[in-house]
């Protein structure tokens, strides 16, 4: 019988292939077993079965990491889970449009750590004086032109922004905020929370509890308007 090769047509990924349909062959044709040329490590010679051994237990590391990660991340969305609630709680508890929204900023900056945060709200509004964080915008946010591209869509958007949306939402301290998040709060405005950390915002991070947090604002602030 010819050998087989390369040149008449069969390939390693085929014979792999093949292999993982037929996991019994070496069973049948246990010669081919011995002939077979097992990797070595550090000048060791190797067994298929102690080859197999090793390729498990490291299977095994990774599985047990994998777990250890996914462990590790459930922790932390229990512990947001529970912020964002007791940030509603908060939010909920405030009597007048001033006082929702010193609790809008306040809980943004104590209970979720963040440096600057800006609130826009639509029409004009009374009481706001000395809130040097809120801005009311009695022609409506759709006159301003720097957030006419994030109202069409609606979305969270988070990461550096632009210079004129930073300007608009922290004014003079536009320049430290090295990463931000803007978050539309229904019919009521805008949010803006914005970072040192040029990390702490970035275009790939989740959005769901700051969603969470934008509609638990929005029904604060919609029993004032």
């Amino acid at each position: 019988m010819a050998e087989l090769s390369l040149k008449t047509g069969l390939e390693a990924m085929d014979v792999a292939a093949w292999l993982r349909r037929h996991p019994t062959f070496l069973k049948d044709f246990p010669d081919i077993a011995e002939l077979l040329v097992i990797p070595r490590e550090q000048g060791s010679a190797a067994s298929l079965t102690g080859y197999q051994l090793a390729l498990l237990r490291e299977r095994q590391r990774e599985l047990e990491a994998r777990l250890a990660e996914l462990i590790e991340i459930a922790g932390e969305n229990e512990q947001r889970a529970v912020q964002v609630h007791t940030y509603t709680l908060s939010l909920l508890r405030a009597t007048d449009l001033p006082a929702c929204a010193r609790a809008i900023v306040a809980g943004l900056r104590e209970d979720f750590h963040t440096e600057h945060v800006s609130l826009l709200l639509e029409g004009a509004h009374a009481g706001l004086d000395g809130l040097s964080w809120v801005r009311a915008v009695p022609a409506g946010i759709a006159t301003l032109p720097a957030f006419a591209d994030f109202l069409a869509r609606g979305e969270p958007l988070c990461g550096r922004l632009a210079p004129d949306k930073l300007e608009t939402l922290f004014g003079a301290d536009a320049g430290a905020v090295q990463s931000a998040a803007l978050l539309k709060l229904g019919g009521c405005g805008l949010l803006g929370i914005g970072s040192l950390d040029v990390n702490r915002f970035h275009p790939g991070i989740g959005t769901l509890f700051l969603k969470l947090i934008a509609e638990a604002a929005s029904v604060a602030l919609g029993r004032y308007q």
